[in-house]
């Protein structure tokens, strides 16, 4: 995290010098392109290609470790959740039913797993182009940019706080969740079981909301007290010009979307399983 209270890491990298709406489209781009297919090796290709550029941005995987860790587990949920509300679904994709497990008359098959680990896939391709629009774009220059091609100053600056929040909404987990070790409530592993340990996470959930809608108020009062929103424009100290590099990413978005719908309806068509 920067001292400028944001997740904002600044490296100096070309993709930090990339105007920040361009970066957002980018990030609706790419997220729309990977929702086009239903293939493993199309979000494993992303999911790369992703990574490779996290690495020209210089962010260190330290700084994304715990979200990462987070996404994991999201994915990991949602797949067993999954499996356990539609143990068949995959069969239905696919046709074909490879029995791994019979329960009470409910067979889970290894289409359904693969479709589970294929959608999990599907999230982790999203997850570094997420972490590059993060870290690289400062809240500041983006709610200009986002500003400057069209959206409201308004609804731009909201953005900037939400972006700006993170970093205090993750410090303010960690403070309860210490709060609730020091009372004695595991979060730690060998501390308690896993299904416990998760379960434990409920008791810092209602006092993060609290805080959270607590911050809210104060931050709508202050604003209000300095009279934001009473003009219909507004400067910007942090506004810049577009650049030649912008240019050139917009025209690689085009290319990529095109692309994507190409290989949508020609390449990768349906739901890809590789063991028939």
């Amino acid at each position: 995290m920067s001292r400028s209270g944001t997740l904002y890491i600044d490296t100096n990298s070309p993709i930090h010098k990339i105007d920040g709406s361009i970066k957002f489209i980018l990030l609706l781009i790419w997220t729309a392109s990977v929702f086009l297919f239903n293939d493993f090796r199309v979000f494993l290709g992303f999911f790369l290609f992703g990574f490779f550029l996290l690495k020209i941005a210089k962010i260190p995987f330290k700084s994304i470790k715990p979200l990462f860790l987070f996404i994991i587990m999201f994915t990991i949920m949602n797949s067993l959740f999954l499996i356990v509300i539609t143990p068949e679904y995959g069969s239905t994709l696919t046709g074909t039913t490879t029995p791994l497990i019979t329960i009470k008359g409910i067979t889970l098959s290894l289409e359904t797993v693969w479709f589970a680990i294929t959608l999990s896939m599907k999230y982790l391709a999203i997850f570094p182009i997420m972490m590059l629009f993060i870290f690289t774009t400062h809240p500041s220059k983006f709610a200009s940019s986002l500003n400057k091609i069209g959206v409201s100053y308004k609804v731009a600056y909201a953005i900037n706080i939400a972006l700006r929040y993170i970093p205090d909404v993750k410090e303010e987990f960690t403070n309860i969740m210490h709060a609730q070790e020091a009372r004695g409530v595991p979060f730690r592993k060998g501390d308690a079981s896993l299904i416990k340990r998760l379960k434990n996470y409920n008791t810092i959930l209602l006092p993060l909301v609290l805080s959270s809608l607590n911050r809210v108020e104060v931050i709508s009062n202050a604003m209000d007290l300095r009279g934001f929103g009473s003009n219909k424009k507004r400067t910007w100290y942090s506004g810049q010009k577009y650049k030649k590099a912008d240019a050139f990413v917009f025209l690689s978005m085009i290319l990529l979307i095109s692309i994507s719908i190409y290989a949508k309806l020609n390449i990768f068509k349906g739901f890809w399983y590789p063991f028939n």
